[in-house]
């Protein structure tokens, strides 16, 4: 069953950006997860809420996929980076398989 990685991502500082993106794209990558998107352009639909810069959705081949790129110790210090330079929220959500 698929999993899906929905982040929201607001920089306060750009000094993480280049290392994480290049990184974290590969480490995706090696735990079998696909980008589906990651982008700043969004528009709300419904609802309020506060704005956020970009939105990234990566598909993943299980839960314990998303786990393990989580807990990857090369993953480590780029969350650390990018938590500490940006205001995120990331949930992980189980796919509907019929």
């Amino acid at each position: 069953m698929s999993y899906y990685s929905v982040l929201e991502v607001t920089p306060t500082n750009e000094d993480w950006i280049a290392d994480y993106v290049a990184s974290a794209n590969r480490l995706v990558t090696a735990h079998g997860g696909k980008y589906l998107a990651n982008t700043p352009v969004h528009e709300r639909l419904e609802g309020k809420g506060d704005d956020v810069a970009i939105r990234v959705i990566i598909q993943w081949p299980s839960k314990e996929a998303a786990i393990a790129f989580m807990n990857d110790p090369e993953y480590a210090p780029l969350l650390k980076g990018r938590t500490e330079g940006s205001i995120s929220n990331h949930v992980l959500i189980e796919g509907k398989e019929d």
